[in-house]
């Protein structure tokens, strides 16, 4: 019976130990954070909406050269008008 109860304790404090050193609280990291943040940046050309790239520069297109913008940047300038 002490073999039994000695290790029931030992399971129970394993698995207490186990989840409070993890954090369950629903909020991300800092880290997590940026690099969730910096993955679902995509950037596009005003005039050329078909035109999307990961990091900012220049349209591709030719004769066109105008600065990429954030892609939700876009659409709050649009909503504005």
């Amino acid at each position: 019976m002490k073999k039994f109860l000695l290790m029931a304790v030992a399971i129970i404090f394993s698995a207490a130990t186990v989840f409070a050193t993890t954090p369950h609280n629903g909020t991300m990291t800092a880290d997590t954070a940026k690099k969730a943040k910096a993955t679902k940046v995509i950037y596009t050309c005003p005039m050329h909406t078909d035109v999307v790239a990961y990091k900012p520069g220049k349209c591709p297109k030719p004769g066109c050269g105008m600065t990429l913008v954030k892609k939700s940047d876009l659409k709050k300038k649009s909503m504005k008008m």
